[in-house]
């Protein structure tokens, strides 16, 4: 009997119980949609709800109704990219190289979270509008990677944040249903494609649901926007400076160096330097850190129609470099780390396997192309192209095919002291030296002027960085205009023949042997 009443009792007790807390949940609606949310959220992978005004840092990718809940990259471009992709180094680096150590600086796109009531986000939908939906915009893959690694519905949103950014619009729905993580990857993409927004800060806001959709966006904007107009033709201006220099280079790798030694005369490296997250910071204000580097060459380079992309990643801390597309064939260039005294090149048109031990790639970044494979997939150690086919012997003659590993000694690489001693083996002065394929050129049309027809030989000098230049003038065939048509006109012959010969002198020069036969 007394079992029966304890029974009794704890049946009254719970319906008690319950009925109190539907009188709580009528009286309060607020409980109610907090308590579905929580629901949800535990249905949908068991994440945490947040307070209602609470923040968070953490990684949420809840799934609702038009939602995988996948990050939204475009797996099918990655895989059509025939280069190989890139493989992520078995060990990380623990530190960058003594020489470089502490210039790093990158800061990883970061967003504040908060999430929100349905009822408040249905408030917010009368107020909050989508903005600049960037319809008519269209960005080539070759020049924005990252725009193309996104899902079609995805690089809508892409479009709307970039043309809401373009007009420093701060706050906007999503056009697109995204979960957290999604517009992440999304905001990444946009920042990673466009060191033209300068004054786009690397963090921006959330506003979401319980079920992890993006209900509210807030891009974030450095000091710029205070004086938007003359910061934007400031950093026009400083930027043509190098543009117009580099417009006048013979070649796409001439153009590429001029522009790397430009921004190493220009800036200074400063870890305390003000936006320097940006390209303003380096090309305006002329002191930033890697990434501010990394996104002025990528913007320069850009502007002179050679793909380049922005590269973020850990050398042992978090790190921003760059990678451009020459010809056929993609590299590494760091030109943070070449910015030391001296200045070197030490990480310029690099491979995957030579930065291995110094740089690794993360987040959006491994779904750039592998360096040091070409497009066609042919894999193989590619060094910078100051450095290919020098031929030990200039008996043996190059082979304007096949591009072999040349047999480098750090002496050799680092003899800049003996260049005075190797002009002198040489028989010429600094000033005779030719410094561009355009004076290459034209001393080879004088030599040949002065050597006269049959089988003939002559002799010039050129530095290091030339030689990419002369050795892809031959392969390509551009050598034909820029000398002999002419040498065969003031010959009055119409026939010619070249082998051309190196010989490393050290000191950063190189003499080229030409053997001609004209008749």
């Amino acid at each position: 009997m007394k079992v029966l009443k304890r029974i009794f009792l704890s049946i009254a007790f719970l319906i008690m119980v319950f009925c109190i807390m539907i009188l709580v949940c009528a009286l309060n609606p607020n409980l109610t949609s907090r308590l579905a949310n929580a629901v949800n959220g535990a249905e949908a992978g068991g994440n945490p709800v947040l307070p209602e005004n609470g923040v968070s840092v953490g990684q949420v990718d809840l799934k609702f109704p038009g939602n995988t809940g996948g990050t939204g990259i475009n797996t099918g471009w990655i895989r059509d990219q025939g280069n190989g992709g890139y493989v992520t180094p078995g060990t990380p680096p623990e530190a960058p190289p003594e020489t470089v150590n502490g210039r790093t600086g990158y800061e990883p796109v970061t967003e504040e979270l908060e999430q929100i009531l349905e009822e408040e986000a249905d408030n917010l939908s009368g107020i909050i509008a989508t903005g600049d939906l960037g319809e008519g915009l269209s960005f080539d893959a070759a020049l924005y990677p990252y725009y193309a690694m996104l899902e079609p519905n995805l690089q809508q949103l892409y479009r709307q944040i970039y043309a809401n950014a373009q007009k420093l619009n701060t706050s906007f729905t999503p056009a697109v249903e995204a979960s957290i993580n999604q517009v992440k990857t999304v905001f990444e993409a946009v920042y990673n494609d466009h060191p033209e927004l300068f004054w786009l800060e690397t963090d921006y806001s959330c506003k979401y649901l319980g079920n992890g959709k993006c209900v509210e966006l807030i891009l974030k904007y450095n000091n710029t926007i205070d004086y938007f107009d003359q910061a934007k033709a400031n950093f026009d201006s400083q930027a043509e400076v190098i543009l117009s220099g580099a417009r006048g280079q013979s070649s796409v790798f001439e153009q590429e160096k001029y522009v790397h030694d430009a921004l190493m005369e220009m800036v200074e490296y400063d870890e305390n330097s003000d936006m320097n997250q940006s390209a303003y910071s380096a090309l305006v204000l002329g002191r930033s850190v890697c990434a501010g580097y990394a996104r002025s060459f990528q913007y320069l380079m850009q502007q002179l129609g050679i793909p380049c992309y922005y590269c973020t990643g850990t050398s042992g801390e978090d790190h921003a470099w760059n990678i451009i597309k020459l010809d056929q064939t993609y590299y590494n260039v760091d030109v943070t780390w070449d910015d030391t005294d001296p200045a070197t090149y030490d990480y310029f048109n690099k491979s995957d396997q030579e930065f291995a031990n110094t740089h690794v790639r993360t987040s959006l970044s491994v779904y750039l192309p592998a360096c040091g494979v070409n497009v066609a997939g042919n894999a193989g150690e590619v060094s910078s192209g100051i450095r290919e086919l020098i031929n030990e012997s200039p008996q043996q003659p190059l082979n304007w095919v096949s591009r072999g590993k040349p047999n480098l000694t750090p002496e050799a690489l680092a003899a800049e002291q003996l260049a005075a001693e190797n002009l002198k083996k040489a028989g010429i002065t600094e000033d005779q030296v030719l410094h561009n394929i355009g004076e290459y050129y034209k001393d080879c049309l004088e030599r040949l002027k002065e050597v006269g027809t049959g089988d003939q030989q002559f002799i010039n000098v050129i530095p290091e960085s030339l030689w990419s230049t002369v050795e892809r003038s031959y392969s390509s065939g551009d050598y034909w205009k820029g000398y002999v048509e002419a040498a065969l006109k003031e010959l009055k012959v119409e026939n010619f023949a070249v082998q051309l010969q190196a010989q490393r002198l050290g000191g950063g020069y190189y003499r080229l042997y030409h053997t001609v036969v004209t008749y």
